[in-house]
């Protein structure tokens, strides 16, 4: 089966995935993260992709973008290809390409999902068993839009923005939404969505996306089409 092309919408966040080949690990120790974090800010910063959200789990990275370009992600994921495997190789002894293929990515409505995208990345890693609750993890942005941390990463949303009038108001907003743990339903969803593709949202919304992209952003209906 053919791939289908990337989303290329300027301003419409996407959910970004990028997994390790066969489940390998793909950081060791902290200087590791923090290398990987140096390439991914510097990258983003470049190539003018505005990011709300991330994680940097062991052995996949998560993030949450707003392409200012047609070509931002896909040339930030290649910077980070060439510098962060780069150091990794050296470091390590090893050879090779870190990636199992090339990284997976889907555009979402920003008004249903922006905040419940974020929330399921700054979870991820509790859903992998590395902390019991997502302020316990160092390596996402949960300590920026949850705590009011310093990112010089992160570039709040407008729908984060909305949660209040001051940095303080939006912070304990944005905490309180983690209240309620995101459904079964949902973190299957947007797993689904972002690792086949498929538009993240409603029929109206897919249906937009398509006439921007010029490409498929649902699946096709179960069974052979039906016969004229």
């Amino acid at each position: 089966m053919a791939r289908l092309p990337r989303y290329s919408i300027i301003n419409q966040p996407q959910h970004i995935i990028q997994q390790s080949k066969d489940g390998q690990k793909i950081f060791n120790q902290k200087q590791d993260y923090q290398y990987f974090y140096d390439c991914l800010e510097a990258a983003a910063f470049n190539y003018q992709l505005k990011i709300h959200a991330y994680a940097l789990l062991p052995d996949h990275v998560q993030v949450l973008a707003s392409p200012g370009n047609p070509d931002s992600i896909s040339r930030t994921i290649q910077s980070i290809g060439r510098n962060y495997v780069q150091y990794f190789n050296e470091t390590y002894g090893t050879t090779g390409t870190l990636w199992d293929g090339r990284y997976r990515a889907t555009v979402l409505d920003d008004k249903p999902y922006l905040l419940t995208c974020s929330r399921y990345i700054e979870t991820a890693p509790v859903r992998s068993g590395l902390v019991a609750k997502p302020k316990e993890y160092p390596w996402s942005s949960y300590a920026s839009n949850a705590l009011g941390h310093e990112d010089a990463m992160v570039s709040p949303h407008r729908e984060y923005q909305r949660l209040g009038s001051s940095p303080a108001e939006r912070s304990k907003a944005y905490r309180a939404l983690f209240k309620q743990k995101l459904s079964a339903e949902t973190v299957a969803t947007i797993t689904d969505s972002v690792l086949k593709g498929w538009a993240l949202g409603d029929a109206r919304f897919a249906a937009r996306v398509e006439k921007l992209s010029g490409r498929r952003a649902t699946r096709l209906p179960k069974g052979r089409p039906r016969r004229k």
